[in-house]
């Protein structure tokens, strides 16, 4: 059977008469008889002995009606499946995020998203750049946000905004007293900030050489969250990213610094891989909240 034939049968098995199964199928009477007669043609046998204008069904029938529904139940779950992968109703969102994008803007675009697309699985991940470049490529991921644009040849990078430095200390340090400042006053510090060869690392020291500073880190991090705990335990203060909600962790000042350059938050994908209906609603989640709390 066919799967047109196979849901005419189990329809007609149901209601019982031609009328009710054509009702049910929202087809004409004679639609339905015509693929019945020519069901039965094709199996060899009947399956309804017309009887004072119903259709009783035969032992043939009867016999193969349990296999019947399984397999019609599974053309209607798989129907529905793919409505809902066509409505973005369904299926699986696949996203990877450094640290400060990951807590600061995907947050927001999974909520906006989950209010539009409830049955829509979510993963996020948290990982450095070389893994979120890895994960674009095998799949892993679908969408990724980092603070770097610089994506390899083969994947594509598009900057929603800059997220600026920022320099975080102990409440109660001197330079607290002040409403800003600038690399010059951090030259004297005990300063915690990037590795080099990350791309903020970079961008500081070319902010640093235009400003005639010079910035050499003592305790030197991957991740910006990681100078939580160090400036909390008096370690020195920290130059980074200020996407972080930092203002939500005790015992912290927090201060803008001026002359330091905006960081790109780039949205990455690859091209290789055209993303799903969902995906591409998420995207559109993903630029918003970027929108929202980023500068252009």
């Amino acid at each position: 059977m066919r799967a047109r034939q196979l849901e005419v049968f189990t329809a007609v098995m149901r209601a019982g008469t031609v009328t009710g199964a054509a009702r049910l199928l929202n087809i004409s009477q004679p639609a339905l008889s015509q693929i019945l007669a020519h069901t039965e043609d094709e199996l060899g046998f009947a399956l309804f002995d017309r009887i004072r204008g119903r259709l009783v069904p035969t032992p043939e029938a009867r016999e193969i009606l349990t296999d019947a529904e399984r397999v019609f139940a599974g053309l209607e779950g798989l129907r529905r499946k793919t409505a809902d992968l066509r409505l973005g109703r369904a299926g699986l969102v696949r996203i990877a995020a450094s640290a400060p994008p990951g807590m600061a803007i995907v947050p927001r675009a999974l909520a906006s998203f989950r209010a539009r697309w409830p049955e829509v699985r979510l993963r996020s991940h948290i990982a450095p750049i070389s893994t979120i470049l890895r994960m674009l490529r095998e799949g892993d991921a679908a969408l990724a946000l980092a603070l770097d644009d610089r994506a390899s040849p083969d994947l594509k990078a598009e900057v929603l905004g800059h997220a600026p430095f920022v320099c975080l200390m102990p409440e109660g340090h001197p330079l607290a007293a002040r409403d800003r400042l600038t690399l010059a006053d951090l030259a004297g510090e005990t300063l915690i900030s990037y590795r080099a060869g990350t791309r903020p690392a970079e961008e500081i020291a070319r902010a640093a050489r235009l400003a005639g500073v010079e910035l050499s880190p003592t305790l030197e991090i991957d991740v910006s969250l990681s100078a939580l705990g160090f400036v909390q335990q008096g370690l020195g203060v920290a130059l980074v990213d200020g996407l972080l909600p930092w203002s939500q962790f005790a015992g912290l000042a927090l201060r803008p610094v001026e002359d330091a350059p905006p960081l790109p938050v780039a949205l990455l994908t690859n091209p290789a891989r055209p993303l799903s209906q969902a995906e591409t609603a998420m995207e559109a989640h993903l630029r918003a909240a970027c929108a929202g709390c980023l500068r252009p």
